[in-house]
């Protein structure tokens, strides 16, 4: 928005109910066209009006980073004072804006990984891997006694749609960081018309794995599909503590590119990784080292399975480790 015009009001007092003390407060009136649509400036104004009169009276909370992040969609991620943005915001909890502006990278991050999804998708579609590896993740599931699942880094709902299939599934929960990845979700599995019933059992929330968070304990098995990767390396051991430290639920199930299956692909040049914006790729061995190591902090113990068409010398295009809590 551009502001047309300003002007300033003279000075009037504010009394303190509890104090015959007075502030001196200013008004501003201002006045501003747009060529935005009338949403997003309000969705603007509901963020900046409080960071610029920074007076909030009552507690901030992680209630507070939910609503920022939810009214900046879209917008926030990009704008230039986005860090004293979040900070005022947040009445400089350290902490919560460290989150905050954590969490808007990683949903910037994903947007483009979105937008760049297109040279792996091609080439599992040939072979409906994605298709083959959800089925193969929900069998995993009904061999155990799972009744209550996470899908973090639920994405677009596919496995969700899955899971509401199953009737052994009573409670099911996904998480994403994109905002309107969670939206698409939404709307592809039609939640706002499905039947009372089926909608107790599913709820979408926004989050992020590079924190704990209450919300994802309690659980029977928790799904992490294709997300590992698109993390950098060094936060991986973050990951690790909020799934397998904290969250603790029975059974964890983890898939990820095996990257010695990519001078398969066609459409893959040489050395290239599988996706535009995956941070790294892990051989089986690589892989499993890394599930080793968790089962050696956490009380864990994982098999391995591995899905899609096999060829000789390099595997299967998807490698997945099954962890189950020890008693």
């Amino acid at each position: 928005p551009v502001c047309r015009f300003s002007r300033k009001h003279p000075f009037r007092k504010r009394f303190h109910k509890s104090s015959t003390k007075h502030k001196r407060a200013i008004m501003i009136t201002n006045c501003y066209y747009s060529t935005y649509n009338r949403t997003v400036v309000l969705s603007h104004l509901y963020v900046l009006i409080p960071v610029l009169d920074n007076h909030k009276h009552y507690y901030i909370g992680r209630d507070e980073v939910e609503k920022l992040l939810q009214r900046g969609q879209g917008w926030l991620a990009h704008h230039p004072e986005k860090e004293l943005i979040a900070k005022r915001y947040l009445k400089f909890r350290s902490s919560l804006a460290r989150e905050a502006l954590a969490r808007l990278v990683e949903e910037e991050i994903s947007e483009i990984d979105e937008e760049n999804a297109s040279t792996e998708e091609e080439a599992e579609r040939k072979i409906s891997l994605n298709e083959e590896r959800l089925k193969t993740v929900i069998s995993v599931l009904k061999e155990t006694d799972v009744k209550k699942v996470i899908d973090l880094g639920c994405g677009e709902g596919q496995l969700l749609k899955l899971l509401l299939k199953e009737k052994q599934f009573e409670q099911i929960l996904g998480m994403d960081v994109s905002i309107r990845s969670l939206e698409i979700a939404r709307q592809k599995l039609h939640l706002d018309n499905l039947p009372a019933t089926q909608r107790k059992r599913i709820e979408l929330i926004h989050g992020s794995l590079m924190y704990r968070d209450k919300r994802f304990e309690g659980f029977d098995a928790a799904t992490v599909i294709e997300v590992i990767e698109h993390m950098d390396p060094p936060r991986l051991v973050a990951f690790e503590r909020v799934v397998f430290e904290f969250a603790k639920p029975k059974t964890v199930i983890i898939t990820t590119p095996n990257k010695e299956y990519n001078v398969v692909w066609e459409t893959l040049e040489a050395d290239k990784l599988r996706h535009g914006d995956h941070r790294f790729e892990w051989t089986r061995e690589e892989f499993q080292n890394w599930c080793e190591t968790i089962t050696q902090k956490y009380d864990y113990q994982v098999r391995f399975m591995s899905i899609g068409p096999e060829q000789e010398r390099v595997g299967c295009p998807t490698q997945m480790g099954v962890f189950t809590a020890l008693e």
